[in-house]
């Protein structure tokens, strides 16, 4: 496993993490998610990335217990704030309110007593800046957060919150987590990206596969079982349209001339990238977390020739 700088911070993420998101505490059973998460610390992964509404906070409990027989000091643990989580006006958005309620439930499901990385989940207009800088910035000081940072947040709002901190005196936000894939990227990669570089914030980016669809799986149908044959995944369905699946039919042949699966390629890609620090990756196998680690030995193998290639089959249509 490979280490990266978050930003320009002096603490070091792998550069592919396990996220909870859609497995832990409802695509999965429990003994699952804690065998993926001990093998993938087995395998050098630090980072595991958790938000306080997935799967409605039960994905916490089940991290919870998965890391309580780990090292919480060589772990580097993830929660998020902004949707709602509990009822009435001030349970949701990034009010200093919900911030405070949002993190110490987190912190009682995570079964610990800080978290590593705390991310606004969404950008809140109801919200100054000021009174999200703040809260935050109260949160590192008594030491249950130790880096703060936005998610999914327009380029000019995290100026806007950066130039804030850097007017009060307040700890700024290290880092940004976009959804970045072959599907999704020219947002990140002309606004975020030369952002983060300015600010010196680090990028951990999730959907790698494009919510699966960047996999191959589903290349010829859905498969029963598989994530977008559940009726509650009717928004996933609507993604699988015919002409992402022959674009990503051409890639899985170029994947198959380099001697790599979809996945590993797609992931590869990410990571070519420098502004990213990791990317969250999910499983619901073991043999999904070890295909996907293999790609950080994927990189190499792109060179500009087939990173042409690749930008060839998507074209300047990105999709979204």
């Amino acid at each position: 496993m490979h280490y990266r700088r978050l930003g320009r911070t002096g603490l070091k993420v792998s550069e592919i993490s396990l996220g909870a998101w859609l497995t832990f505490g409802n695509q999965i059973d429990e003994q699952t998610a804690v065998d993926l998460v001990h093998a993938a610390y087995e395998h050098g992964v630090n980072f595991f990335d958790n938000a306080d509404v997935y799967a409605n906070g039960q994905a916490e409990i089940v991290m919870g217990k998965a890391i309580k027989s780990l090292q919480r000091e060589t772990l580097v643990i993830s929660s998020k704030v902004f949707w709602p989580t509990f009822p009435g006006p001030n349970g949701r958005g990034l009010s200093r309110k919900h911030i405070f309620e949002s993190i110490h439930a987190s912190l009682r499901r995570l079964g610990t007593d800080y978290v590593d990385l705390y991310f606004c989940h969404r950008y809140d207009p109801d919200t100054p800046f000021e009174e999200v800088a703040r809260a935050m910035d109260d949160l590192v000081h008594q030491g249950k957060v130790l880096y703060w940072g936005t998610s999914e947040w327009e380029a000019y709002q995290i100026a806007e919150v950066y130039s804030a901190c850097r007017e009060f005196g307040l700890v700024p936000p290290s880092m940004e987590q976009p959804q970045y894939n072959l599907f999704h990227r020219k947002r990140v990669e002309d606004h975020i990206m030369p952002l983060a570089r300015d600010l010196g914030m680090g990028l951990t980016t999730f959907s790698p596969l494009y919510f699966g669809i960047l996999t191959g799986k589903y290349n010829d149908g859905i498969p029963a079982g598989s994530r977008a044959s559940h009726e509650d995944m009717a928004w996933l369905r609507e993604r699988i349209t015919p002409e992402r699946i022959a674009i990503v039919r051409q890639l899985t042949a170029l994947a198959q001339e380099l001697g790599l699966t979809t996945s590993q390629l797609a992931i590869a890609w990410v990571l070519r990238r420098k502004e990213v620090s990791s990317v969250i990756t999910g499983a619901s196998r073991l043999e999904q977390l070890d295909e996907n680690l293999a790609a950080a030995e994927a990189v190499e193998k792109l060179t500009n020739d087939i990173l042409e290639r690749i930008d060839a089959l998507f074209g300047d249509n990105h999709f979204e």
